[in-house]
């Protein structure tokens, strides 16, 4: 997606974390040596805990919030993370080079199995059954790319049957009613509905983007709404949560679009965001931004747009709860 890499303000992070990994040689073996084993995981979170990666120290481990105030740290380390109906993905280093991986963890925070990744973690999700584990990364040498420049791969495990498919970038697409088969349409930030097939996500191509609603077995998708990225579906099916900016020089808020009546709201105090928003409940979102802060902080914020943003985890990213 050419047009989009240039001028995204995502590709800054990107190349800075590449340089971070190439830099820090050390580091990233260190990391890779030390993942931890099935057996190394802190208890499974409870109904009720929020989960999400603390940053603190560089180590990226993923940290139980109790409702009590409580934090859990456990030995997992993940560079996003994402847990839903027992399932949990952790997009991690998985070795020198460097190279990633999707690990995949049951209930019980064993690791049964792992999935190579074409590039840098971006986006992770789990659907609310736990049967659909979906990833999306930055990776490099795209035909299409400016030189150094980044495209996304966005793919998917079905855990029902252990098929993966490593990119939904050969799905049917259909764009305002037309099919489009241009060479550099890329995927990013699929969820999934709770019926395990239906699916949002964005796509690009030409420089301009599309919120599109898909049929994993059917293997298609087709446009909703031009100007939305990174999509995050409620737990109801009703609604979207995305990032959306009037102009690639401005900065990205979090709307929410009602599906059933195609309306949307912005949501106060969520400029800046450059996440995929999750749902902590029906009526609250959580995401990662920096934001007047020096590292990325945790900040909920009302689905319906009645209190503005509020910074609760500081130090922190990849935000789910456990239901």
């Amino acid at each position: 997606m050419k047009a989009w890499v240039s001028g995204h303000r995502v590709l800054v992070g990107v190349i800075a974390i590449v340089l971070l990994v190439l830099g820090g040689g050390g580091y990233v073996a260190y990391i890779a040596v030390r993942q931890p084993a099935a057996s190394e995981a802190a208890p499974a979170p409870k109904i009720g805990d929020v989960v999400y990666i603390d940053l603190d120290g560089g180590q990226d481990r993923v940290t139980t919030l109790r409702p009590d105030g409580q934090r859990i740290a456990s030995g997992l380390r993940c560079q996003r993370f994402h847990r839903a109906g027992g399932t949990s993905v952790c997009l991690r280093l998985a070795g020198p080079g460097p190279t990633y991986e999707a690990a995949v963890l049951n209930a019980d925070n064993s690791v049964v199995k792992t999935v190579p990744l074409p590039g840098i973690p971006s986006r992770a999700r789990v659907s609310a059954s736990g049967n659909i584990v979906a990833w999306t990364s930055f990776v490099t040498g795209d035909s299409y790319t400016v030189p150094g420049g980044f495209s996304t791969r966005a793919g998917f495990l079905d855990l029902r049957t252990g098929a993966v498919t490593d990119s939904i970038e050969h799905f049917d697409a259909t764009v305002n009613n037309r099919p489009l088969k241009a060479a550099d349409v890329n995927y990013w930030g699929i969820t999934v509905a709770a019926d395990d097939n239906t699916f949002y996500a964005t796509l690009a191509s030409g420089g301009l983007n599309w919120l599109v609603k898909g049929d994993l077995t059917a293997k298609t998708a087709r446009s909703v709404r031009q100007n939305a990225e990174c999509p995050s579906l409620s737990p109801d099916g009703t609604r979207v949560a995305y990032k959306k900016r009037p102009t690639p020089l401005d900065k990205w808020s979090l709307v929410v679009l009602d599906l059933r009546t195609n309306k949307e709201i912005t949501l106060p105090e969520t400029s800046g965001i450059d996440d995929q928003a999750v749902w902590l409940d029906e009526s609250t979102l959580a995401f990662g931004a920096v934001k007047g802060e020096p590292r990325t902080a945790v900040y909920f914020v009302p689905a319906d747009g009645s209190a503005p943003a509020k910074a609760e985890i500081h130090n922190a990213a990849s935000p789910v709860s456990v239901k």
